[in-house]
């Protein structure tokens, strides 16, 4: 059985403690499943906002700052000014002068972000309150785009129920919560970063599947071509990855399926890494495997930064963030 993320983190034995800034850290939900991690030794917490406020939402819980959980409010911390010098420096060839960039690094996603790029916190969560365009464009002006990823993606980790049928398997579906309809070049790029998301947070070899409503030449339309040029790209520029395209759903995951459709195949049948040929498939497929199939599904995960940040729903509940805090616990150590 594949374990979750707060259980993967609790068998790795860490030389650094891991340490988490949360840019809505007055939101209960946020303080709770900071505070879970925090005792179940996952990561040490920063949460970001007006001091009182987080303070009082801290009380609520029975709990105060302390060594492991921090407090830092970005109108009176003592480091907003560095950052303030910092964003100007990255974005002053978008036109911000020193007073706006003054005005954004107050601002809880952007603070945040800033502690991940100084060094003082190793990932960053956010999303219970501000919109996913707040977070990802934080993370993107801040902390950046890794050097090879070429675009940032998301993908959620979906994990059957205890009952599930057999052949049930964790998942990594990609994407569905960020690129509306990705090109060809971009979905090969998507589906490298996936594989290596899998590899790190799901711990398996990764067995990609091309998905479309055609396998192997079933249909012929330009969005099965898109899916057929991104499936040749891939194996152009990772010939070492496992894949295979293009493929429909039942082909990828069930292996009598996959058998008659794509004979020969490694991974037709035995797939573990989706990706979609656009948001529409993926965040359909995603909410209709968690609610109708029973599969638990976290994310979104973003990927393709230099340093981990995430996305969370605003309907997320304290265990949403527990788990997600140690999901960019992952993402900064890479094992």
């Amino acid at each position: 059985m594949t374990l979750t993320p707060i259980e993967l983190l609790r068998q790795n034995a860490l030389a650094t403690r891991p340490v988490i800034s949360l840019s809505e850290g007055s939101d209960p939900r946020i303080v709770a499943g900071a505070l879970a991690a925090h005792h179940a030794d996952l990561a040490d917490v920063i949460l970001v906002g007006p001091q009182t406020e987080v303070e009082a939402a801290l009380k609520d819980q029975g709990a105060a700052p302390s060594q492991g959980v921090v407090v830092h409010d970005p109108a009176t911390s003592e480091l907003t000014e560095e950052f303030a010098q910092t964003y100007f420096g990255l974005r002053q060839h978008k036109g911000v002068d020193l007073a706006k960039a003054r005005a954004t690094v107050k601002t809880a996603p952007v603070y945040a972000a800033m502690l991940v790029r100084s060094g003082r916190a190793t990932g960053t969560v956010g999303g219970a309150v501000h919109t996913t365009g707040d977070i990802v464009r934080a993370a993107i002006q801040v902390i950046g785009m890794a050097p090879d990823a070429g675009m940032v993606s998301s993908f959620f980790l979906m994990y059957p129920p205890e009952n599930a049928q057999h052949g049930a398997r964790a998942m990594l579906y990609s994407d569905c919560g960020l690129v509306i309809n990705p090109t060809a070049d971009e979905l090969s790029k998507i589906a490298i970063a996936s594989a290596a998301s899998a590899r790190t947070l799901l711990r398996v070899d990764p067995k990609i599947a091309m998905l479309s409503f055609s396998t192997k030449g079933s249909a012929k339309h330009q969005d099965v071509d898109k899916v057929i040029e991104a499936t040749e790209t891939l194996r152009q520029i990772a010939p070492d990855l496992e894949v295979d395209g293009e493929l429909q759903f039942d082909a990828a995951f069930v292996p009598s399926v996959g058998d008659r459709k794509s004979p020969g195949s490694s991974v037709a049948g035995q797939a573990n890494v989706m990706i979609f040929p656009n948001l529409d498939a993926g965040n359909i497929s995603y909410k209709i495997t968690q609610r109708l199939g029973g599969y638990a599904a976290i994310g979104p995960v973003l990927q393709g930064l230099a340093q981990p940040a995430n996305d969370l729903s605003r309907g997320c509940s304290a265990e949403d963030v527990t788990q997600m805090i140690a999901v960019t616990a992952l993402q900064a150590i890479g094992t």
